[in-house]
């Protein structure tokens, strides 16, 4: 049986126990502010990052993986004797993905697959415990790639955000729509569709962002045996609802919180469910 490493990077979210489980190695992208620059989930979390912003006008950057770390990595398992699979974040939202391509491209070795995602936090992370799963399951980096980009296509997210104010210093909404929505309560929904965060829907009101999100489970279907995630942060009332549903569905799911190179973002009250949808 092939010995085999998992590397994905810090963007995908996954909380402790999951990590250890199926030993993944986590490769923590850059996130500067304020004349400092911190390791994703390394050297600071989003709580302390979002009181570090309350009030600042200025706006964290965040930094790719670069090709070097990668390097260092691979080389590290290479010499163990391990094969590689290393996924990561869209490559349409960071460099990390070309990173990896270019660290694999220079060590000249056809025992590192790199796979583009194309999504990000929890979707990513459900994409990296599915190839933990199967390689516990035995099978080889080839079988496991396959069976990975089948399933891509299929994670599916909704995500409610309690307030736009992030998403305008962000850059991500124009100012005029974001003051807009806030003055007529609007919530945006957001989802990862083909690689980018979009805005998937507008309601007015916690209580239509809440029955948006159930609508397009139902819609969906989630599929038996996968696992899904509920992603929060500090959004007691629309996860409490998620949890419920998902129970009553008899649906597997963990729940994770949000790391800080997407929760600069979202911003506190921010809570939905990535899934594999039924297919």
């Amino acid at each position: 049986m092939e010995k085999i490493k998992i590397i994905t990077d810090s963007t995908s979210d996954l909380p402790l126990n999951i990590i250890e489980k199926y030993g993944i190695e986590v490769l923590p992208l850059l996130l500067s502010f304020d004349e400092e620059t911190y390791k994703d989930g390394v050297d600071i979390n989003l709580h302390t990052l979002l009181m570090k912003m309350d009030g600042n006008k200025d706006f964290p950057r965040t930094a790719q993986v670069n090709p070097q770390r990668f390097m260092e990595c691979y080389k590290k398992y290479l010499s163990q004797g391990y094969k590689i699979i290393s996924i990561h974040i869209s490559s349409k939202l960071s460099g990390t993905y070309q990173s990896a391509c270019i660290a694999k491209d220079a060590l000249e070795t056809e025992d590192i697959i790199v796979i583009d995602s194309l999504n990000v936090t929890s979707g990513l992370g459900i994409i990296v415990m599915k190839a933990g799963s199967l390689k516990n399951e035995g099978l080889g980096i080839h079988a496991i790639e396959e069976k990975i980009k089948n399933l891509i296509p299929h994670v599916k997210s909704a995500l409610a955000f309690a307030t736009m104010d992030n998403l305008i210093k962000g850059g991500r909404i124009s100012k005029t729509t974001g003051t807009i929505a806030s003055i007529l309560g609007i919530k945006p929904i957001l989802a990862v569709e083909n690689g980018e965060m979009i805005v998937k829907d507008k309601v007015r009101g916690s209580k239509k962002a809440i029955r948006a999100i159930l609508d397009y489970l139902d819609k969906q279907g989630v599929k038996e045996g996968e696992t899904s995630v509920l992603l929060h942060v500090e959004n007691k009332d629309i996860l409490d609802i998620l949890r419920e549903d998902l129970k009553d569905k008899n649906k597997e799911f963990i729940e994770c919180e949000v790391g800080c190179v997407v929760g600069v973002y979202a911003g506190a009250g921010a809570c939905g469910v990535f899934f594999v949808e039924d297919f």
